[in-house]
């Protein structure tokens, strides 16, 4: 296919999805969240200076790190325990993110890794790059349809605040949005708001899609999970998606010295200083079976493909 074909799929795939399905609030609310913060993008070459770059990089990596350390390693997967103000205080940092709140976020993480690359799996690229990159998140219905809704979550549904933070989660990035319009107007807007959420959540959701497309595998999965050195530094640590699909539990997934994770990074400060603990990392005995099965699974596929 060449280079003209390429991008004609590319368009032409989200809008042959997009044709003839029936939307909900949600989805229209998330489409229209979508829609505006690339729109506001396109200003920040008109709004540019110093201080408002450094503005959306620490915004854009304080509410990344949340998402990387709070949703993923410390509520969906439980890999550390923290005290529970440190606990609300890291998921709250994340819903400024506005990726969903901490129930939704851990729900829909939980039953990608029951059904990793299958047909109940809500982002899988087997349905296509695209799909797995943001078709799934606008289309409710189809995900949480495929298994029955949040009951996979039963211990944070216990818990008053994150059910607060469900009902709330997209009130608290307006509040953040108008502190930064009255502290910077329209320019603060565009890079606290547009460019900083733009750039985190296509960040986040190159893990789903490209983290199953390219790269290495490292160790036997069973699934299409890989290893992607540039997106283990976008993703704080996230890219290593191989490492993390094979230790789950793990609280680090850059498992090798020279696998840069810097949510790793911040969860060992954390427990250095003893607010961190329960910290789970894969024994070498583990590591070692997980190697022999991937070896294993190799001289059997190039056994079966010389037959």
């Amino acid at each position: 296919m060449g280079l003209l074909g390429m991008w004609v799929t590319f368009l032409m795939t989200p809008c042959a999805y997009f044709m003839g399905r029936k939307w909900n609030l949600l989805d229209l609310v998330t489409a229209g969240m979508f829609v505006t913060i690339h729109v506001l993008c396109l200003f920040a070459p008109f709004y540019f200076s110093w201080p408002l770059f450094l503005l959306a990089v620490v915004l854009g990596y304080s509410t990344g790190l949340g998402v990387t350390l709070s949703y993923h390693r410390n509520l969906a997967h439980r890999s550390f325990r923290l005290p529970k103000f440190l606990e609300y205080f890291f998921a709250y940092i994340a819903v400024l993110s506005a990726q969903g709140s901490p129930i939704e976020w851990v729900s829909t993480h939980r039953y990608h890794h029951q059904y990793t690359d299958t047909e109940k799996d809500a982002h899988s690229p087997r349905e296509g790059f695209w799909f797995s990159h943001m078709g799934w998140i606008l289309d409710s219905n189809r995900r949480f349809g495929r298994y029955g809704g949040l009951k996979n979550v039963e211990d944070m549904k216990r818990q008053p605040f994150y059910r607060f933070l469900h009902h709330t989660f997209l009130l608290h990035s307006v509040i953040l949005g108008g502190i930064l319009y009255a502290i910077g107007g329209f320019p603060f807007i565009v890079w606290g708001m547009g460019v900083r959420m733009t750039a985190a959540f296509h960040g986040t959701l190159l893990v789903n899609s490209a983290g199953h497309t390219w790269g290495y595998q490292a160790w036997n999965t069973g699934d299409l999970s890989k290893n992607l050195w540039w997106l283990g530094l976008l993703g704080l640590g996230e890219g290593w998606h191989n490492n993390h699909h094979a230790f789950d539990y793990s609280a680090r997934q850059g498992l090798e010295w020279w696998q840069i994770d810097v949510t790793w990074y911040v969860i060992r400060l954390l427990e250095a200083l003893g607010l961190a603990t329960d910290v789970k990392l894969p024994s070498e005995a583990h590591k070692k079976r997980k190697a022999l099965e991937t070896r294993k699974n190799m001289v059997s596929h190039e056994i079966s493909h010389e037959d």
